[in-house]
């Protein structure tokens, strides 16, 4: 504890110390009145000094936890409002308080904001909608006032009656602290950790508070209270439990804990709320039937009534609506997620069905080795035999063409079979001939060309072969897709090294100055198979570290460009890495 806190208690003690002096050693009078009204300021005055500072944004992530301590400070503010105009009279006009008190209203007012913040359940994730809230809550506070204008103001100003005035408003004020304990004790019970504990606290200060001023009207109803008796020594003890909370609550760890499901306490607070909307004509049937009370009376209860009926009715229909569209939004909600989810369906079909085509690409690319392997072996033979040259050149050609057909079924295999992430150091340029290899036969058949202007050499890059082919092949076939044959029949293709990076572009057109500016590509706001697959290409490459960026005209991307970091490290130190990470090279055929 710092030396600033324990001055803070050492002051705390002697006060509480203090009343108890003076309430056992001092004759009652206007000396033990003031000492005990100033006491009793000083020490709500700490209270609500220890609480405001928990209302700071920095010491609570949660904005539902502010806002809780928010409400108890201004619990504790009208609490010592009360007592200022208490003391007003007291300490400065030197006269009693008159009964019946218009500062009454105030005492009776500044348990509610604390019931308010309870209703919060700040212990817990929010899991309704806030505005709903705030109008249940509003009801409530609403049909409280209504029940302390309805109880005690028509014998105050209406219909003068000091019995039944101190009557209602002492039954209506212990009505409204029970509650406050029914709800500070159902927490309690309720929650864990570092709220069980400040709920339980605020329940056992609370409640000394409750059952003081329970001892305390008892004894003014047999006229043995005084102001500085005895019977105030356990609420000031109250109050000081309560300053000792507010300052040491940040040692609470104020947690919220995951709802599963709505607890009682959310519902329980709905269905109060219109509980207390369907209460008011029972309040206007109660007023018609009771005798006893004067005319006025009862006309001011059933104008009270009509009037309370109709803002609160404005309210519920305000809370329908909100509700309603909360209800719209939901259901939009709902159907945006049944759509996607459709779409993931087709995905994973189309997914099994690219899966399957691989598996019989792989079979069939095994299939053709096994020929292809024997005609490389006799066109190798009839190479070293005796033949005419001519019959040799033929012969050393047609081995040509088996091995660059071998290199290629080799590359479908690559693709075909899936492995899991290998990292080494690559060079991108022989990825790039692969993956253009790869797709010649394709390019062919729609009569393009490619253009290469690759830099060599090119620092390596730390990635996996198998997932980068898959994106240099997939970008490529995007930017061919959009060639134009035979205007615009040329792929272009470009590899340099930027600081410490390594660059791939692919372009339909050749690069030149005036071009657009690279715009980091982002496939999020549009939809279709190639833009499903520019998405997953563009997370591989961000797992290897680097971006995809992309060119845009009216007919969408006309060029893609693939930046990876390069490797850190030399290329000598790649055999002897102690991770065990080789260098690996991916040879290509001309």
């Amino acid at each position: 504890m710092t030396t600033r806190n324990k001055l803070w208690m050492v002051l705390l003690a002697s006060l509480v110390l203090g009343q108890m002096a003076v309430s056992m050693l001092m004759p009652r009078g206007s000396t033990l009145t003031i000492a005990s009204d100033l006491i009793q300021g000083t020490l709500l005055l700490l209270a609500t000094a220890a609480f405001l500072p928990n209302t700071l944004a920095s010491r609570w992530p949660s904005r539902r936890t502010r806002l809780f301590w928010i409400l108890m400070s201004a619990g504790m503010l009208s609490w010592l409002a009360y007592q200022a105009m208490w003391n007003y009279f007291e300490v400065i006009r030197r006269e009693d308080v008159p009964d019946p008190f218009v500062g009454d209203v105030v005492l009776f007012l500044h348990l509610l904001p604390m019931i308010a913040a309870l209703a919060l359940r700040p212990h817990r994730r929010q899991e309704r909608s806030t505005r709903i809230g705030t109008f249940d809550f509003a009801l409530l506070l609403t049909w409280w006032v209504f029940l302390w204008v309805y109880t005690v103001i028509p014998w105050q100003y209406v219909h003068f009656s000091e019995a039944d005035y101190s009557n209602n408003f002492n039954n209506l004020y212990l009505t409204e602290k029970l509650v406050l304990l029914v709800a500070l004790g159902f927490l309690a019970y309720r929650s864990l950790g570092g709220w069980r504990q400040l709920y339980a606290q605020l329940l056992g200060a609370s409640a000394l508070y409750a059952s003081s001023s329970y001892v305390a009207n008892w004894a003014i109803g047999h006229q043995l209270y005084y102001s500085g008796s005895m019977y105030d020594i356990p609420l000031i003890l109250s109050i000081a439990w309560m300053a000792i909370l507010g300052k040491f609550a940040r040692r609470y760890p104020l947690t919220e804990s995951e709802g599963g499901s709505q607890s009682v306490l959310g519902v329980s607070i709905t269905r109060l709320a219109m509980l207390a909307v369907f209460s008011l004509p029972w309040f206007a049937l109660r007023s018609l039937l009771n005798a006893a009370a004067p005319v006025e009376v009862h006309r001011f209860r059933i104008t009270l009534c009509l009037l309370t009926m109709v803002g609160m009715g404005a309210m519920v229909l305000w809370r329908q609506k909100l509700l309603g569209a909360e209800l719209t939004h939901l259901l939009d909600s709902s159907r945006q997620s049944l759509q996607d989810l459709r779409g993931l369906q087709r995905m994973l079909i189309q997914s099994e069905k690219l899966a399957s085509l691989g598996r019989l690409v792989g079979g069939a690319a095994h299939e053709i080795n096994n020929p292809l392997t024997a005609m490389m072996g006799y066109s190798d033979l009839l190479s070293t035999s005796a033949l005419p040259p001519q019959e040799k050149l033929l012969a050393g050609q047609i081995g040509e063409q088996v091995r660059t057909t071998k290199t290629l079924v080799a590359s479908l295999l690559t693709f075909a079979h899936p492995t899991s992430a290998r990292m080494s150091a690559v060079d991108l340029n022989s990825i790039l001939q692969t993956a253009l290899r790869v797709l010649q036969p394709q390019f062919e058949a729609q009569t393009i060309s490619t253009q290469r202007e690759l830099d060599a050499p090119l620092p390596l890059v730390l990635a996996d072969p198998n997932q980068i082919l898959h994106v240099c092949m997939h970008l490529a076939g995007q930017t061919g897709s959009r060639l134009n044959p035979p205007a615009n029949s040329v792929l272009h293709v470009r590899t340099r090294a930027e600081k410490d990076a390594v660059v791939l572009e692919f372009s339909r057109v050749a690069p030149s100055a005036g071009q657009p500016e690279w715009i980091l590509h982002n496939a999020g706001n549009e939809t279709g198979p190639a833009t499903l697959s520019l998405s997953a290409c563009r997370k591989i490459v961000e797992e290897h570290g680097g971006r995809i960026f992309s060119r845009r005209c009216a007919d969408g991307p006309v060029a893609f460009r693939l930046e990876l970091p390069a490797a850190k490290v030399a290329s000598k130190s790649w055999a002897n890495d102690a991770a065990g990470v080789t260098r690996t090279a991916v040879t290509s055929a001309s």
